[in-house]
């Protein structure tokens, strides 16, 4: 191995459910207006046109159980989340058999500084000022397929210093899992320890400091995080 002029990065390793191991995070990959209502809140029309996506770094991801208000914004909106942990990669992958390359599910959230995202919108500029900041992907642990299946249904919820801001199920998603799988894989080559962020439900709203929120996806988890 060759000498290294910096010290590389740590590794992402996110936790496992009831386990002592980590799991490793290699890219993390997120759709766009999954839910109908949503991409009807936000402007667009919830037909079925196709998916888009786009990227938050692996080291945006947050086990912590706290997010730091960020930088540079005055709207940071909350949108809760299932993730899919793949354990298989590869290119080209049907959809019947996208499934078999899932490793796990977690809960998380998709933070984002609306405003700048908004502004990025008007002027036809990537997103990524208002979704790849640091600590904008708060993550519970990822429980294992192996013990819980491939949830295709189950409510989707999250609550704000208690009061019910956001509620769905995942059998509204508009792109299901394994057809998400599928797509990004004819165009990029998907790899074990990439995450798929799989959109959010309506009812996206504001957070303030000192905000509580609870997240839950029946039958994968629940998440708590505190706006700090």
């Amino acid at each position: 191995m060759p000498d290294l002029v910096i010290t590389p990065p740590a590794p992402v390793l996110a936790p496992i459910t009831g386990s002592t191991a980590r799991f490793p995070v290699r890219r993390v990959y997120c759709i766009g207006r999954n839910y109908a209502a949503h991409a009807i809140e936000m402007g667009h029309d919830p037909d079925r046109e196709p998916p888009f996506f786009f990227q938050k770094n692996p080291d945006n991801l947050d086990f912590s159980g706290e997010f730091p208000y960020p930088p540079m914004t005055s709207d940071v909106h909350h949108e809760i989340e299932m993730v899919v942990a793949l354990g298989r990669g590869g290119k080209n992958i049907p959809v019947e058999a996208a499934l078999d390359h899932v490793w796990g599910y977690a809960v998380g959230l998709d933070m984002t500084r609306r405003d700048l995202q908004g502004q990025a919108k008007k002027m036809g500029r990537p997103w990524e000022i208002g979704k790849a900041f640091e600590h904008s992907a708060p993550m519970g642990s990822i429980c294992p397929a192996s013990e819980i299946g491939h949830p295709s249904k189950g409510r989707v919820s999250l609550l704000v210093n208690g009061v019910l801001r956001q509620e769905g199920n995942l059998d509204q998603l508009i792109w299901k899992v394994p057809e998400m799988i599928s797509y990004l894989s004819d165009y990029f080559t998907l790899s074990a320890g990439d995450l798929i962020m799989t959109g959010t439900p309506s009812g996206v709203g504001p957070v303030e400091r000192g905000d509580v929120m609870e997240a839950a996806v029946e039958g994968v988890g629940e998440l708590r995080v505190t706006v700090s």
